[in-house]
């Protein structure tokens, strides 16, 4: 019995901690973890951001063909008209002639977001949304 005291007389006195080297390692080890994490998100945001703004200029092609179908030229296509007949659409630029349009987006929509937004030159100039701003 006498040994169970004395265990339990020694866990009473006995103040355990970290020391500093130990929470140092600690945090080195979180510092490495970050740097190479924080670097591959902002690639990863990047390219999303990217994608995502080709992605509105594809989608609203289809709505600048149907308002020339209506109007027999793109005269006049604003992006509220646009919107008329798509409401999903999210672009940040429309320019348009009588004979052509140039649509762009970043990846939000809103004018701000992804450094390189993306142009879509119709009817048939472009291929696919390239990077770029319209004329």
């Amino acid at each position: 019995m006498r040994l169970v005291e004395r265990a339990h007389e020694r866990l009473r006195r006995e103040e355990s901690g970290f020391t500093l080297i130990e929470l140092l390692v600690v945090l080195i080890i979180i510092g490495i973890l970050l740097a190479i994490a924080v670097p591959s998100y902002l690639g990863f945001k990047e390219r999303a951001e990217n994608r995502a703004a080709g992605a509105n200029v594809r989608a609203a092609i289809p709505a600048a063909e149907a308002y020339y179908a209506d109007n027999s030229d793109y005269d006049g296509m604003t992006l509220v008209t646009l919107k008329a007949i798509d409401q999903g659409i999210a672009l940040s630029a429309v320019t348009e002639t009588d004979v052509a349009y140039c649509l762009q987006s970043d990846a939000d929509g809103a004018g701000g977001g992804t450094e390189n937004p993306h142009r879509y030159r119709g009817p048939g100039v472009d291929s696919a949304p390239v990077p770029g701003t319209c004329p």
